[in-house]
């Protein structure tokens, strides 16, 4: 989440009063995140998330991503709710920019995991992946190995600006995966952004999931390796595998990974994180001017495909069959 847009109080309270929610008492820009405009919107009928969906996303992509939430919390998975107005829409526009409002959660995002953590978050992933099985609509993963080439020339020019040799490391990373990663591995629908910030908490249980706006149809095992990265390294750059043992735990009691899944969690845990270096590589080199954002560091995922390439099996993960 972040805040690009500006939205004008007056031009917000017309939007509001198209929906049966009450008249706005306060809003409030979300400057985390890096894709979206979102503020904090109160009511007089509670509190909820508006976001205004800037340029990397799609606005054709959006019934899927508003579709999806809808059907996911038909199933039990706690995720925002798309808010239709009083036309029956999900989706309006406000200051020249697709537009909706959700239901806000509750809960807490915790930024240092526990193993046990770890582990109610893979048994969350797993009863979403099975949630989502039945969802109609499909959305091919725009930033799968296909849509990894074209950001890496995007950035290759200025990568060791950022780190001297990043750009031949890069290249060299992306020539292993195009030779090796699987294609025949069970998919559906996955979330595909499923850090941290992205999960809420109470206590030890998820409370929620949050930000869809990278969900789509690929790999389920990939979806994992992006939870490994995201939740599995410490501060210091080193791999926690109590907490991997965990997280692969957790959704194993839901879901049990195929024997062909396991063989290639080492590929799908590099391609993930090369994944996310090359994302935030291009937002490192290109955020807007004026923009109320923090990029995020592209060197974390390089320092973590220093790791995936010493990883011979899945059991460097501790997953040991």
């Amino acid at each position: 989440m972040a805040v690009y847009t500006d939205v004008p109080e007056d031009a917000l309270v017309a939007f509001v009063e198209g929906y049966d929610i009450g008249a706005v008492l306060s809003f409030k820009g979300i400057a985390e995140g890096v894709e979206n405009t979102n503020y904090f919107l109160h009511t007089e009928r509670g509190s909820y998330i508006l976001t205004l969906y800037e340029k990397r996303v799609r606005e054709g992509d959006l019934p899927f991503f508003l579709g999806l939430m809808e059907h996911l919390s038909t199933r039990g998975i706690v995720c925002p709710l798309p808010v239709r107005d009083r036309r029956g829409e999900a989706l309006g526009r406000l200051a020249g920019r697709p537009a909706a409002i959700a239901t806000f959660l509750e809960g807490l995002s915790i930024r240092r995991p526990t193993a046990k953590r770890c582990g109610a978050l893979g048994e969350a992933l797993a009863r979403l992946h099975e949630a989502g099985r039945d969802f109609p609509l499909r959305r091919e993963n725009a930033l799968s190995l296909p849509g990894w080439r074209p950001l890496l020339h995007q950035a290759a020019a200025q990568a060791d600006t950022v780190s001297p040799g990043l750009a031949a490391r890069t290249q060299a990373e992306l020539d292993r995966l195009e030779a090796s990663w699987p294609t025949d591995l069970p998919a559906g629908v996955i979330h595909a952004d499923l850090f941290v910030d992205n999960v809420f908490f109470i206590g030890e249980d998820v409370s929620g999931i949050i930000d869809f706006y990278f969900a789509c149809n690929d790999l389920l095992a990939y979806d994992l390796a992006i939870c490994l990265n995201a939740w599995c390294f410490e501060q210091d750059g080193s791999y926690n595998v109590t907490k991997s043992r965990a997280l692969i735990a957790g959704y194993e009691r839901v879901r049990r990974l195929e024997p062909a899944e396991v063989a290639a969690l080492p590929i799908l845990c590099r391609g993930a994180a090369l994944r996310f270096l090359l994302t935030r590589l291009v937002d490192w080199l290109n955020v807007p001017e004026g923009a109320f954002v923090r990029p995020k560091d592209p060197l974390e995922y390089d320092r973590k495909l220093a790791f995936h390439r010493r990883a011979a099996s899945a059991a460097d993960y501790g997953l040991d069959r």
